[in-house]
């Protein structure tokens, strides 16, 4: 995604290329016309730019749709894109008109005057959402880039130990602190099974509270969780050192529950502090029985390979 110029920048690129193609006219009035009609069409051709940097939301894959929707709204987005579309084609359109009028005026300089102004105005009115683009432009150009490969995602209550498992088994290298919701946004790491690749995805903690109080932040975790696992590692602190008590983490276990359909693996992390019965347990700490946990996540992994292949084969046929 190409950076988004302000409308000043705009402007004044437009210009300069108009300027060379004014020198090229010998005869004063046709450069006069060639101006107006270069500043037009640069600026059009700028702003096409722009929208053509963007993707088509409708068409990407919902993990990437839903976080754009989260972050800024896809329609508030589409908004401001149409916007640009508005003044892509008006400036041309303009720009066509006026030099067609300067063409058959005897005061040439003046109307190009008034038709740089007239252009001027038209992307100035376009400015706030070119900076709001911008925005939108560098924040998704550093959204985690998701694999199509199997996919275990993490989840649990902040500060319970998911960005230090998915350090320990995994490329990625997220930041690890305890306090709540070190975890700022989403994080992937993958590791290599034979020829194959898998993927971890970390997500911010999730808070166990209605989903229109939840924030931003907590909604980021909860796409990642429909839309990309294959699998769901929930992981409890039963030392309750996260802050939060067992029985308010397990409420949370049910809702995630509820919502998947993927396998579900339930790890008691910190077992080096408490342990407690019924779940699988490990300590990301002393590192004892994560790798039990690991393959656990992992024993589902031919199942998801047969039926990755029975749909390249029902797609080849």
């Amino acid at each position: 995604m190409p950076t988004v110029p302000t409308a000043d920048e705009i402007l004044d690129r437009s210009f300069r290329r108009a300027a060379k193609k004014m020198k090229e006219k010998m005869n004063k009035d046709r450069a006069n016309e060639e101006f107006v009609r270069a500043v037009g069409a640069a600026i059009h051709d700028r702003l096409v730019y722009i929208i053509r940097g963007f993707p088509e939301f409708d068409k990407i894959a919902p993990f990437y749709r839903e976080l754009a929707d989260i972050l800024y709204g896809v329609d508030k987005i589409k908004q401001s894109l149409g916007a640009v579309g508005w003044a892509a084609k008006h400036t041309k359109m303009v720009g066509n008109q006026l030099a067609v009028q300067s063409r058959r005026s005897t005061e040439t300089l003046v109307l190009r005057k008034r038709a740089v102004a007239r252009l001027a105005s038209m992307v100035h009115q376009i400015d706030k959402d070119l900076r709001f683009l911008n925005e939108v432009r560098n924040v998704l150009r550093q959204l985690p880039h998701v694999e199509d490969a199997f996919t275990i995602v993490i989840a649990g209550y902040p500060n319970v130990g998911k960005s230090s498992f998915i350090k320990i088994v995994s490329s990625a290298t997220p930041q690890i602190a305890s306090y709540p919701f070190t975890t700022k946004g989403v994080i992937v790491g993958h590791r290599n099974e034979g020829r194959e690749r898998i993927q971890f995805v970390d997500t911010p903690g999730i808070l166990d509270r209605p989903a229109e109080e939840r924030n931003a932040i907590e909604r980021q975790a909860l796409s990642a969780i429909m839309n990309v696992a294959h699998v769901v590692l929930f992981i409890l602190d039963p030392s309750e050192h996260c802050g939060y008590p067992m029985d308010v983490q397990v409420r949370l276990l049910e809702e995630v529950k509820d919502m998947v359909t993927v396998p579900l693996v339930v790890a008691a992390n910190k077992s080096d502090i408490r342990t407690v019965d019924g779940y699988l347990s490990m300590s990301t700490e002393t590192r004892d029985g994560v790798d039990q946990v690991l393959a656990q996540i992992l024993s589902y992994k031919p199942a998801f390979t047969e039926a990755r292949l029975a749909q390249k084969q029902e797609e080849n046929q």
